[in-house]
């Protein structure tokens, strides 16, 4: 890896009925698990706006972006200790206005899952999926 950490925005959006929207992703770093939706902030655009632009683009969904909710540092390394990829996810949440999860670009689905199989682990995940729930559930 050359350069900066890249800067991504995820969308994290309830339905008030007990169910979170993710998708499975469709390429690495986190191939085959379920995540928010979501990907890199272009050059100009607030993180809010990259996290509804990427549900939209993602899922069909659209919804308002309301608040950041945390940030994340996700860092890998290759076998022999060389960093591979630094990312910096800004969780954001949104509200749902409306659209049916559709796969589309870079997942292979989408879903509103039961929060409660999210919360004890019941499902293939990316890192700290459950952690930025339990916050969008306080806020």
């Amino acid at each position: 890896m050359t350069g900066h950490p890249r800067l991504a925005a995820l969308a994290v959006v309830l339905d008030g009925a007990g169910h979170v929207l993710l998708v499975r992703r469709r390429n690495p770093p986190d191939a085959g698990l379920w995540g928010y939706p979501g990907g890199h902030v272009e050059p100009g655009e607030t993180v809010l706006d990259a996290a509804a632009r990427e549900l939209r683009e993602e899922t069909g969904v659209v919804a308002r972006p309301l608040a950041l909710l945390t940030g994340l540092d996700i860092i890998g390394h290759d076998a022999a200790g060389r960093l591979e990829h630094h990312f910096f996810l800004a969780a954001v949440l949104c509200r749902y206005l409306s659209g049916r999860p559709a796969p589309a670009d870079d997942v292979t689905e989408a879903a509103w899952l039961p929060v409660d199989q999210v919360l004890t682990g019941g499902l293939a995940a990316s890192a700290d999926v459950d952690t930025v729930l339990r916050l969008a559930l306080r806020h």
